[in-house]
């Protein structure tokens, strides 16, 4: 399966981080700070933050991720719409959208940063999984269907980022999981009669 944007958003990725996580300076330049963005305009920020990540295991898990599901959402994308620009759109879109909540919420606060990938990632996911409901992923290797993964996922991350303190943006996940669907039915608005056709045609 070719999906050389996807390929490319990996390698360039994996480079950041891998030389963030050896020079400080630069993570300290393109992780989110609000202060930053709301005092120095470096609005930059809103999209970097999600090319560097906290260790290996992090980014790892989210390049692996967007692996499996970005390189056909990619080539799904692209079919609709005649242009693999609007994926790129998509992805890099996902990244600021799904920080934003976060940077509003801490506008002020010289204390919190973020970063990662995971809000385009679930982004990306979840676009997928508007595709294709009942398709199996394994999670932890355990398989089930994609539909069963996004209710736990969105439950368990409603539920996380309510409850805080384990250092991770789950509402970063939730925004990202709901612009991925909302720009696929924005992009394409006959997906969602798709994605209720296939619900529909599982329980008969």
């Amino acid at each position: 399966m070719q999906a050389p944007i996807t390929l490319i958003l990996i390698l360039v990725t994996a480079a950041v981080s891998l030389l963030a996580f050896r020079t400080p300076s630069l993570a300290g330049r393109l992780i989110l700070w609000p202060p930053a963005i709301d005092r120095n305009k470096q609005y930059d920020r809103l999209v970097t933050y999600g090319f560097i990540h906290a260790d290996i295991w992090h980014l790892l898990f989210n390049m692996v991720t967007l692996f499996f599901f970005g390189r056909i959402m990619e080539q799904i994308i692209t079919r609709l719409t005649g242009s693999v620009l609007v994926y790129i759109g998509f992805y890099l879109s996902a990244l600021v959208v799904s920080i934003l909540p976060t940077y509003l919420k801490h506008q002020k606060d010289p204390n919190y940063r973020s970063l990662g990938a995971s809000g385009a990632v679930s982004a990306v996911l979840f676009a997928f999984i508007l595709i294709n409901p009942w398709a199996m992923i394994g999670v932890f290797f355990i398989p089930m269907p994609a539909i069963v993964f996004a209710v736990l996922y969105v439950a368990y991350s409603i539920w996380m980022d309510k409850r805080g303190g384990d250092n991770v943006n789950h509402g970063a996940h939730l925004a990202g999981a709901a612009y991925g669907v909302l720009f696929m039915i924005a992009m394409e608005p006959d997906v969602l009669s798709h994605f209720l056709g296939q619900l529909t045609r599982f329980g008969g």
